[in-house]
This record gives C-alpha cells, sequence and structure tokens, in this order.
C-alpha cells in the first residue's frame, strides 16, 4: 500500500471510514472489517464522535485494541452526539469535554488527527484553534484537520493559525468523487496553497461508482441508498449521473479495470491527495477498495474521463 504524509503523519493512500460501525456495523463485523484493513496494508482510521451515537469510536477501538500503536486514528468533534444543545460546535469549552470522551471510546492515550467535522458560525475560529492548540501541546493530539470547509474558511484559518503560531490544520475533508467534483475549484487549490492534505469521503457516490445501482429500478435492499430519504436518492440515481456512470464503466472496462477501481485511482491522481476514505460492511469491500490505488492513471486518461464528464 503506497504512503503518503500528512502533517507528521504518514497515512495509507486508502483509508477506512467508520460511518457504518454502530450502525450497520455490530461490533462483530466492525472487528471483521477492521482485521481485513489491517491485513490489506491500511492503516488509517477515519471516525467522529458522532457516528453511531458514539458506538463507532468504542467499536473501532475495541477491535485495533493491542494494534493501536501500529495505525493512525483520526476522529472529529462539533457534530451534535446526543440532543443535549451542548454537545456539540466548536466552542473550547466543548473541545475539552469532547476530546477526553473520544480518547476514553477510543481506549487510547492521543488522537493522531482531530478534525472539526463541520463549521461553527457561532464560535470565532481564532478560539477553536486556540484550544485546539492546547490539546496539541498537551500531547492529547498530534495534528488537527477541518471537515466541510470552504476554500475561504482555509484561508482564514491557516492566517489566523500563522498570525498566533498556533497549530495550523493539516488535513481537510470534503465530499469529493468523480461525479461531484466542486471542491476541485476552491478547496484543493486552498489546500495547495496551505499545505493540507486533502482527504475525500463518499468516494464510491454512496455506491454509485460500484455498479450496484441500475437505472429504472429502486436501489436494492441494504444498500446505502436505500436507507436515504427518497429526494436525496433520486438526486444521485438520476438520468445523468446514470449516463456518465455508464460511460465511465465502458472506459475502465475497456482498460480491464472496474468503475470502483476508476473511482478510486481517480482520486488518488488529485493533487495534495492524502487518503481516500472508504467506508465499507464488508472484509471483501475493504480489499477491492486497497486493490483499487493500484491503477495509476495516466495524464490522458484523467483528460479522457474529463471529456466523458463533459
Amino acid at each position: 500500500m503506497q504512503m503518503r504524509k500528512l502533517g507528521s503523519l504518514e497515512v495509507s493512500l486508502i483509508g477506512l471510514g467508520c460511518n457504518n460501525f454502530g450502525r450497520r456495523c455490530d461490533e462483530g463485523q466492525t472487528r471483521a472489517v477492521v482485521e481485513a484493513a489491517l491485513e490489506a496494508g491500511i492503516n488509517f482510521f477515519d471516525t467522529s464522535d458522532s457516528y453511531g451515537g458514539t458506538l463507532s469510536e468504542q467499536y473501532l477501538g475495541k477491535a485495533l485494541g493491542a494494534r493501536r500503536d501500529e495505525v493512525v486514528i483520526a476522529t472529529k468533534f462539533s457534530s451534535p452526539i446526543d440532543d443535549d444543545p451542548t454537545h456539540r460546535g466548536a466552542s473550547p469549552a466543548w473541545i475539552v469535554q469532547a476530546v477526553e470522551g473520544s480518547l476514553r471510546r477510543l481506549g487510547t492515550d492521543r488522537i493522531d488527527l482531530y478534525q472539526q467535522h463541520f463549521p461553527d458560525a457561532e464560535v470565532p475560529i481564532e478560539a477553536t484553534l486556540e484550544a485546539l492548540d492546547r490539546l496539541v501541546r498537551e500531547g492529547k493530539v498530534r495534528e488537527i484537520g477541518c471537515s466541510n470547509f470552504s476554500g475561504q474558511q482555509i484561508d482564514q484559518a491557516a492566517s489566523v493559525a500563522a498570525e498566533k503560531g498556533w497549530t495550523p490544520f493539516v488535513s481537510a475533508q470534503n465530499q469529493l468523487n468523480v461525479l461531484h467534483r466542486q471542491p476541485l475549484d476552491d478547496v484543493v487549490p486552498a489546500c495547495a496553497r496551505h499545505g493540507l492534505g486533502f482527504l475525500p469521503y463518499f468516494p464510491l457516490a454512496s455506491g454509485l461508482l460500484t455498479g450496484k445501482y441500475s437505472r429504472g429500478k429502486p436501489p436494492p435492499e441494504g444498500t446505502r441508498l436505500a436507507g436515504m430519504p427518497e429526494e436525496r436518492a433520486s438526486r444521485l440515481l438520476s438520468e445523468r449521473n446514470f449516463a456518465r456512470v455508464e460511460a465511465l464503466t465502458k472506459f475502465a472496462e475497456s482498460r480491464g479495470h472496474t468503475i470502483l477501481e476508476l473511482a478510486i485511482a481517480w482520486l488518488a491522481a488529485q493533487p495534495t491527495m492524502a487518503s481516500v476514505i472508504a467506508g465499507a460492511t464488508r472484509p471483501e469491500q475493504v480489499k477491492a477498495n486497497a486493490k483499487a490505488v493500484d491503477w495509476a492513471l495516466t495524464a490522458e486518461d484523467l483528460a479522457e474521463i474529463d471529456r466523458l464528464l463533459e
């Protein structure tokens, strides 16, 4: 497995997204998926205190057990974790509580990458960064990152950290895939300006880029889109998207690959890419995701993919 730098961390080019743990995966299934990831050479595990109502962190910590020191754990704060309105956001008061909860659930003494899950319009970025810098100085957190920030918000955070001499964000995590490419216009250039590594989530467009959905048919039982609100699912399963998926599938197959391999190889070829965060509910999905980075797309391939998507 290829490794890439993320601040002082070294992460596998495929990461394991843990948002299914505690929701679509029980403790036993989580263990099987984590073991498959370790076996495939994946060392980067991305979770959040809000996934599975805090169960994702618990299940991940237990599944890693004595192998904790072999991996890089990323988690997040600021999304609501329960009905208490004070248990969310990016205030210094909540950050102090949130990090202790995550450390306890993960069964570890430090978080390798601690990410702000969403911007918080009610808390100045200065207050958040000062609190995060304190966690780094205390040794509870090694690096910090942001998620769902705009390019402008990344610029602002970088400027504040530089001015105050505080720990800067080393990563940005946003939705990016071959069908949803907006971050290439503002977020990825901001990452390039400030030396952040990019972490794409939903790399397979909720399964649309795996070939498991068919035009004119409802999403199969048990798939991610089957459990999604109908309006959101139908936006993804649009005629335009199916036409693009069919064109990409033909392109991949003509080169002896699957559309899943194309989706991940395309991300791996984008600027500032650190690790592709791919979720999984079964060990065989982890293996397929890990194998996909073996395909290195050429400049001609990338140009042809752009042309197919126009």
